[in-house]
Order: structure tokens, then sequence, then C-alpha cells
């Protein structure tokens, strides 16, 4: 590349613009992008795919399909800076892996997408169930911004047991009563 002393400097100093990709316009064009929502962040993941933030949703776009999941479905994640993989743990107790090509696009990303989380979150209560498990119950915002209960148990947990939905219904009358919801 060309340019004079000083650009050649600039570009030196800075690599962290010069090797970043921007999401491509074709694969913009695949995400499913509702009114009101935008990119936040996105970056080519090492095998090739992308991963998108946007205000609403968590989106991986792969050669055939783009999955599209808000962000009141992703109970939270984790990155490993030596790997660069963000294990990502849905509600409903399943692991993903997202893994990044380079350390700048998983902090970055992963900054963006610790931030959709938390925002999704209104409050939670943890209540101790009778088999000695743990069950969490948020309250949430879906991507529309409506409220809504969620039970997070922690491993598996008989909802049908009475005394755990005696537990879990107390948990989330607590929810509801902190911030001013009706039960």
């Amino acid at each position: 590349m060309r340019g004079t002393a000083v650009e050649r400097r600039y570009r030196d100093a800075v690599p962290l613009f010069s090797r970043r990709r921007r999401l491509p316009a074709a694969e913009r064009a695949r995400l499913d992008l509702r009114s009101g929502d935008t990119v936040l962040a996105s970056t080519e993941l090492a095998d090739g795919q992308w991963v998108v933030a946007t205000r609403r949703a968590l989106h991986v776009l792969n050669s055939d399909e783009v999955a599209r999941s808000p962000w009141c479905d992703v109970d939270g994640g984790t990155l490993d800076p030596a790997t660069r993989t963000l294990s990502v743990r849905w509600v409903w107790g399943a692991t993903s892996q997202i893994v990044f090509p380079e350390e700048p696009g998983a902090r970055t990303f992963s900054q963006t997408f610790r931030e959709r989380v938390q925002q999704s979150v209104v409050h939670v209560v943890t209540a101790a169930v009778p088999d000695g498990r743990r069950v969490r119950v948020a309250l949430r915002r879906d991507e529309d911004g409506e409220l809504f209960t969620q039970v997070i148990p922690d491993g598996v947990v008989d909802l049908a047991d009475p005394a755990v939905t005696a537990a879990v219904d107390a948990a989330e009358a607590e929810v509801r009563d902190t911030v001013g919801l009706p039960r």
C-alpha cells in the first residue's frame, strides 16, 4: 500500500482499524431487522460465519440461514480470552460457542453482547427449591420492550412438584411486587 509517510505511520500505529471488516451489505440484507432495530456490533467468525448484535436480537449468519434470537432468550455468556470463545448460555439450559478469529473483535462484540443481555433484565430473585437447587425468576424485557417473568432453573427442576411451584410462585410475586406490577 502506498501513501505519504504520515499515512503509513498512522496505518502502522493503528492496526485495529486496518484489520476490521464491516458487515458486508449482502450479509446485512439477510438480517430480519424490525422497525427500530439497528446493528450495534458485528464480526466475522473463525469459521466464516458472521455474528451480529442488534438492539433487539443476536443474529448468527451461516451460508444457509440466519439464526435470530431475542436477547431475552440469552441467560448470559462468558468469553475465554485465550481461545477467543464466547460461551452463550440460553435460558432453556443449552450452551452455544462463538469462536472469534482475533481478540479485538472478540472483546468488542462481547461487550455489546453483555450490555444487551443486561438491558433485557429488569430484576431477578433467586429462590431455593426443596431438592436444594436454585431457581431464578427474572423480570425481563422482550424485544418490543414488554415486561414478562421468566423462570430459569439451576439444572433440572420438577415444576410439577407442588413445593417447587410454591417457591417459584413466591419468587415471581416478589419480582412483580418489587417493580409495582400486578400479580
